[in-house]
């Protein structure tokens, strides 16, 4: 980093955080401002970086060897391992700043923060010299260009929380994964947290949902429109949506599920009249299945559709028609590897595996991550009475329900417990 470069703070979010030996410590969520009492710029002291099991620790600043569009280096991989926590003088760039309003003087140009531009002093301080701004046009269809301006001509980059948006802290937020994106979430203040979840969009929303604690989901969706709940209830994995549900009273599931559409309502009802730790209860119900005289190519473009997860992409499941759960009589599977293996006009029906039992619906999660482990599954059949396939449990499925209730949580107890695998303390 040489003297006068310029680093735009909201651009780290999310770039992976390397030791000098290369290897990779976590990901940078936040960067930390220090206010001054004088009328100086404030100062950047650290990063926040999120690192395994959640724990998210405080790098100073004067750690940081280098900075560019692909990563953050440090200097050392000695790091100090305690819980960040702001100080009353601190602000965080991506939390408390981005998306403010503020007005430029001495235009009176109004707008809202985009990014915050640091640079080294010849003190050797990190100060905020720049200050990127949207300008507000006043026409919903249209958005205000975006300019620079310098840190003294900002007013209002300081104040009360109701003078910040949400747009740009979405879209920043719209490029990391959802578990990533439900952590950051975690993070912010309970109000911010709700406006900002209620300006993603449904399928956005309903893939951090998944990803949140219970409490955090309940939060989030309660607050919204009941309309625009029941549609990202919809957007939700069928397991998922009647796991959130199930949290809710009795009047308000009844109410949603009578605002989502029948065909996607349907499924979650089916999985809320399983008893709780069951594989009924746990498994999807939407596994990919096709009938006997499909082929290897029809069953190929099937699990490359984007939107499969990677447990419900793995294999095939083949049963007679229909192809919806509860489907016709199941025969068994064809897993990914053998499809790639076999002609692209075989038929399904002479590559299946049926030599694994299904599980019954009232399997209990004990026996079924026995039986997963036993046969090195990464999902199996569960079938009724009458041998219809009615879903599968994936080993996602078995891992949320087998960790503790809270293990999502940010405050839960796991995570205070000890010193955080392969890292070092200062």
């Amino acid at each position: 980093m040489t003297l006068g470069t310029r680093v735009y703070l909201a651009r780290l979010a999310a770039l992976p955080v390397f030791d000098p030996n290369g290897d990779r410590v976590g990901r940078v969520r936040d960067a930390v401002v220090r206010l001054r009492t004088t009328n100086r710029p404030p100062q950047v002291v650290g990063l926040v970086a999120e690192m395994a099991l959640r724990r998210r620790i405080f790098l100073p600043i004067g750690r940081v060897t280098h900075m560019d569009a692909e990563s953050v280096v440090l200097s050392t991989g000695t790091l100090n391992l305690r819980r960040f926590e702001k100080r009353p003088n601190e602000l965080l760039v991506l939390e408390n700043v981005l998306d403010r309003r503020v007005t430029i003087e001495p235009e009176h140009t109004a707008g809202s923060v985009v990014d915050l531009g640091m640079e080294l002093s010849r003190n050797n301080e990190w100060l905020i010299t720049r200050v990127a701004v949207r300008e507000h046009t006043g026409r919903l269809a249209r958005r205000g260009h975006v300019f620079q301006a310098e840190y003294d001509r900002v007013r209002g980059l300081v104040g009360p929380t109701d003078t910040q948006g949400s747009a740009n802290l979405v879209a920043l937020l719209e490029q990391m994964r959802p578990a990533d994106m439900a952590n950051a979430l975690q993070d912010l203040p309970d109000a911010r947290r709700v406006e900002v979840a209620a300006a993603l969009s449904d399928r956005t929303l309903a893939d951090v949902l998944e990803e949140l604690p219970e409490h955090d989901q309940v939060e989030i969706l309660i607050k919204l429109d009941r309309e625009r709940a029941a549609d990202v209830l919809e957007r939700m994995e069928p397991d998922d949506a009647a796991d959130l549900l199930a949290e809710l009273p009795q009047a308000e599931q009844t109410l949603l599920l009578d605002l989502m559409e029948p065909d996607e309502a349907a499924p979650v009802r089916q999985l809320m009249n399983y008893s709780p730790g069951t594989a009924g209860s746990v498994m999807t119900s939407e596994p990919v299945i096709m009938t006997p005289d499909s082929t290897v190519a029809e069953a190929l473009a099937r699990i490359r559709e984007p939107e499969l997860p990677p447990v419900v992409a793995a294999q095939v499941f083949v049963a007679r028609a229909p192809s919806a759960t509860p489907s016709g009589k199941y025969l068994g599977m064809v897993h990914f590897q053998r499809l790639l293996r076999e002609p692209p006009a075989s038929l399904l029906g002479g590559l299946v595996i049926n030599d694994i039992d299904p599980l019954h619906p009232d399997h209990d999660l004990k026996d079924i991550t026995r039986r997963m482990a036993t046969y090195d599954m990464v999902a199996m059949p569960v079938v009724d009475n009458s041998h219809r396939l009615v879903g599968a449990v994936t080993v996602d499925d078995v891992l949320d329900h087998s960790l503790p209730r809270d293990w999502r949580d940010r405050d839960a107890e796991d995570e205070e417990q000890g010193i955080l695998p392969g890292a070092e303390t200062s």
